[in-house]
């Protein structure tokens, strides 16, 4: 069976997390939308909006990660409409982080939204975060 273009985009998303976690931003940035709307939350800052934005934000996490690799992606939601899509996933990654010399196994949350733009699905918004398990209230303290 032929993979749908959602599907499709879906799948170079989940490979362009892999070279990701490589220092690699440019497979991810590839599926960005340019529009002024796209928005990116990642873990490592505050949410930005714009491609300018966006990329420059992807260049800086990158470069946190080193020789790593994804080592599963857990589907837990998704729906889709004629042009717009969503998954909600979590991530389950290894790699080198910040000056850390040792690959270390860990996990995001993550929300990534697609559009669909001149028949290409993109991507218009993507927010992950660690919270994988239940926490207490006082941790948003």
């Amino acid at each position: 069976m032929e993979l749908s273009k959602l599907e499709q985009a879906i799948e170079q998303s989940h490979q362009a997390v892999g070279a990701f976690v490589i220092g690699d931003p440019t497979p991810l940035g590839r599926l960005y939308s340019r529009r002024d709307d796209a928005t990116l939350a990642n873990p490592f800052g505050p949410p930005v909006r714009g491609w300018n934005d966006i990329a420059e934000t992807m260049d800086r996490a990158a470069a946190l990660y080193r020789e790593g690799e994804a080592i599963g992606i857990e589907r837990v939601s998704e729906y889709a409409t004629s042009d717009l899509a969503y998954v909600v996933e979590i991530e389950r990654l290894r790699s080198k982080l910040g000056g850390a010399e040792e690959l270390t196994e860990f996990a995001l949350r993550v929300t990534t939204v697609f559009r669909l733009e001149e028949g290409e699905w993109k991507i218009v918004h993507r927010h992950a975060d660690p919270i994988t398990a239940p926490r207490s209230a006082e941790s948003l303290l």
